[in-house]
């Protein structure tokens, strides 16, 4: 049975999505760094190819919410509801893959922050600026390595906070419980709208062209 939402309920779902992602833990489903280098092969610009990358995981991340709406698709620890731990996960991958095309480590903790910081959309940028770090097309040498891991501890609570208000109010989650099946289209469509939002502020965040 899942948990009642909280902020350490999300963080405790963004850090397994983050492990999930940047691993080949989960059988036929593309790592973060598959991910980057299928799209890394392709033609094009950088951004042209992130911009597909973002593309194509809206329609996942619909795809997604809608079975994750009916009951979920993949194993996910019993504490986690699995619509927010499948849409997490998608949306995490997508972001690290991003990260990853922009020659990123995500082993980095600091890199895996900014990544959390992104799930928060365009608020990402004000939780940033509320512990001083503006950001700037040079973002690797001049910001990254300028973050201390109190700061890390400060961003990663606030994006808990900022995420808690996005799935934790009488939004689609909740909605979905009264009605499952109208719930889960309207959560379909809300998690690649989100997606969206999340994929074009992580290019803007890590994009170096």
């Amino acid at each position: 049975m899942s948990e009642k939402l909280s902020e350490s309920l999300i963080m405790k779902a963004l850090d397994w999505a983050y492990e999930k992602a940047t691993s080949n833990a989960l059988i036929g489903i593309e790592s973060s760094h598959t991910l980057a280098e299928s799209y890394l092969r392709e033609e094009g610009s950088l951004e042209n190819r992130i911009d597909s990358l973002i593309r194509w995981q809206n329609t996942k991340a619909a795809a997604l919410g809608f079975a994750a709406g009916l009951g979920g698709i993949i194993a996910i620890p019993v504490t986690i509801p699995a619509n927010l731990a499948s849409v997490l996960f998608v949306q995490v991958r997508m972001i690290a893959a991003i990260a990853i095309m922009n020659g990123y480590d995500v082993r980095d903790d600091r890199v895996k922050t900014m990544i959390f910081a992104c799930m928060c959309g365009s608020a990402g940028s004000d939780i940033l600026k509320n512990v001083g770090i503006e950001l700037s097309t040079k973002f690797l040498n001049n910001i990254l390595h300028k973050i201390s891991q109190e700061t890390i501890i400060k961003i990663n609570k606030a994006v808990g906070f900022r995420l808690l208000s996005r799935f934790g109010g009488t939004g689609v989650i909740n909605f979905g419980k009264a009605v499952p099946l109208v719930g889960a289209l309207v959560g379909g469509t809300f998690d690649g709208v989100t997606t969206n939002i999340i994929g074009n502020v992580a290019k803007k965040m890590f994009l170096k062209e």
